[in-house]
Parts: C-alpha cells; structure tokens; sequence
C-alpha cells in the first residue's frame, strides 16, 4: 500500500512540474481558472570555509622543514625595520630576526621567504598559514593574543606612539593640533590610540586614514595633514626618505607603550618555544659577548656552563626544541647577537638611529632579560 501511495505521490509531483515547465494551458470557454502565485526559491550556495592553517605540536616545524624554507611576514615600508630597496633585498630590524630563526632551524639564514603584508593583513596571512610567523612591528595586546588567535614571542623593540609635524608649524604639543587633520594608517593600534589620547585631552581633529604606511607618509609629505603619527621608531624611520628629513621634527610626547615583536599562531607549542627562545639567544648572545666575529673561539675555549650549553657543547637543549644542539651557534654565527642586530639597522652609522633606552640589556638599565639556558 506504501508503495501505491509513494508512486501516486510522484506521478503528482511530476505532473505539476511538466504543467510549469509546458507553461499555462488555454482554458476551454467557460472554463473557470484558478491563478495561485508563483513562489520563486533562491538557492544560496553556502560561504566558502575560512580556510585555517593546521595546528598540533610539531606541525609547524615539520612543514617548514619539508618546504626547505621559512616564510615570514614582514613589513617593506619602514626602513630600518622591514624595507625593500630598488634592487628586491629585504633588510631591517624584524627581518633580521626572521633570518635569526631560519639559522636556528636549518643552520641557514638564507632559507627563508619574505612576505610583505600590510597592516590590514597580517593576522588573516599567519592565521591561513600564508606565514609561519610575523615579524612586522606589530604591537602586543590583549585582543591581539587572544580574540586573534595568536601568540606574542617575548618583545624585541620596546616603543611608544608619537607625533611629527612640518618645523616650520609652531606645533609643540598635542594641544596645538586642535581642529587640524592628522594622518594615520589603518588597521593598527596607533588610530585607537590617536583617538583615546586626543578624547582624553579634548582635542578635536579630524583622522586622515589610509591602508599602508607609503600612502599615510605621502598623503603627509604633500601637506595634505597637519601632522602625522605612529610609533617613534616608524616616525625616525620613515623621516630619513622624506624630501627635507631636517624640516620634520617628532613631538617630545609618546601616546602610549608599544611593546613591538613577533608572533605565531595559537595551537603548537613548539613553535612558539622556537620563536621565543630564537629572541632570548639574541638577548643572551649579547649578554656573554658572543659576536659573529668571535663564536668561533668563544666555542673553541669556552668554559663557563651556561655558555657551554648555549653553544649545544653540553646537554641537550637544542633537541628539546626540536632543533640540532649547535641551533644557537648558527644564529651568532651567521646573524649575530642582539646588539649586532640593533647597530646594523637603527645604530649611530646608520640613517635610522634611535638611541636604545629601554632596548638595553638589564645590565644597562634596560629591559632585555633572557632566561637561564639551563
């Protein structure tokens, strides 16, 4: 009986179908006809999946090496930190940590690719797993660690926002921007921070916003602002190619704390154990006075415990990482140590100079501290 009435049921359903695809039939005359609306479904095709890099303890690590190289995100904008000059070479602050940590993996700091990425899409890069890391002055905060699904890397350049205007303005302070335009890059803490501090001092001005440092520096160059702002570092860096860099001058304020270094996705603690103590070699390598120049004997004579391990003479330090004991020995040797790092980018021989202040080791009265190698 099932049967009988599943087969009627589809003979109806065919039927109404063949009447709408045949169109309406010539009603006989006098014939009365029934008219019922037309209901028209639309099939929506359902949203692409975001696509998410896999996650796991190893993962990372283990891609990179099948791959042959590491892929970092990094900035081309900023000279000093992440830049490109006229002939494709990549070279700055961040990306030489990025070099840093393709020494630690394969003892090879060439085996690395840089992605530039701009502010607007960094996070999206390194969550799909366009990047195996960040390393583009990226300021760490709450909603950054967490909503975003990242991980922070110990800080490797301690910044704070500021304010540049033309010389010749009579600017002194934030004050005397009331009313005026202010260029400011989108996408990044330095707009949320504009306008916190701006609200808290009840000042009014209107934001000038553009998508990457080029156009917000160009859009400042020509005028089209009052003054212009983002972290100190990015304002010495970027004052260096502006036509008269001696008619610029930075405000003797800074709007905020902008703890800036690199960052991995959520979901393999390896890596981010990499990636961290890839910063503390850095740090330590300057500590103990372990220089490119010098690893070599210092590796050769070396006699203190803690530098023994370090350099993977002792214990097993390396493959608790995943890496080769000697991991360290390939970051001094064939990128240097922090300081290294900090003199060839933004030292006093170089058109980027900031003085390092916080960027100090402890021992200096700084805030750079690795932990024991141990």
């Amino acid at each position: 009986m099932r049967k009988l009435f599943a087969f009627t049921g589809m003979l109806i359903v065919a039927s109404l179908v063949l009447a709408a695809c045949g169109g309406a039939a010539t009603p006989a005359p006098g014939q009365t006809v029934t008219v019922k609306e037309t209901v028209v479904v639309t099939v929506v095709a359902p949203a692409a999946p975001v696509v998410v890099a896999p996650t796991g303890y190893g993962v990372t690590l283990e891609t990179v090496k099948a791959r042959g190289a590491l892929i970092c995100g990094v900035n081309s904008q900023v000279p000093g930190f992440g830049y490109v000059d006229a002939n494709g070479n990549f070279s700055g602050f961040d990306v030489d940590y990025c070099r840093a940590l393709a020494a630690a993996i394969f003892g090879d700091a060439t085996k690395v690719e840089f992605r530039p990425v701009t502010a607007a899409e960094r996070f999206t890069a390194l969550q799909s797993g366009e990047i195996d890391i960040l390393s583009r002055n990226t300021t760490w905060s709450t909603v950054r660690d967490t909503e975003l699904g990242n991980n922070f890397v110990h800080t490797t350049f301690y910044d704070g926002q500021g304010m540049m205007v033309p010389k010749d303005s009579g600017v002194t302070t934030l004050q005397d921007l009331e009313g005026g335009t202010i260029c400011v890059q989108t996408g990044t803490t330095t707009e949320l921070n504009l306008a916190d501090v701006m609200a808290a001092l009840g000042v009014s001005y209107t934001p000038a916003v553009f998508d990457d440092a080029d156009s917000t520096f160009a859009a400042y160059s020509e005028g089209r602002c009052d003054g212009v702002t983002t972290d100190k570092s990015g304002l010495v860096a970027r004052r260096t190619v502006l036509a008269d860099p001696s008619a610029h001058v930075i405000l003797d304020v800074t709007m905020s704390k902008e703890p800036l270094g690199p960052l991995v996705r959520h979901g393999d603690d390896q890596w981010f154990d990499i990636a961290q103590w890839t910063v503390f070699a850095l740090f330590a390598g300057e500590e103990f006075n372990i220089t490119s120049a010098n690893v070599d004997s210092v590796k050769a004579s070396a006699t203190a415990p803690e530098v023994k391990r370090l350099l993977g003479l002792e214990g097993d330090l390396g493959l608790k990482l995943g890496l080769t004991n000697d991991w360290a020995y390939y970051i001094f040797k064939l990128v240097g140590n922090y300081e290294e790092v900090y003199n060839r980018n933004l030292g006093p021989d170089t058109p980027t100079y900031i003085p390092r202040g916080y960027n100090s080791l402890y021992t200096d009265g700084g805030l750079l501290y690795a932990p024991p190698f141990r």
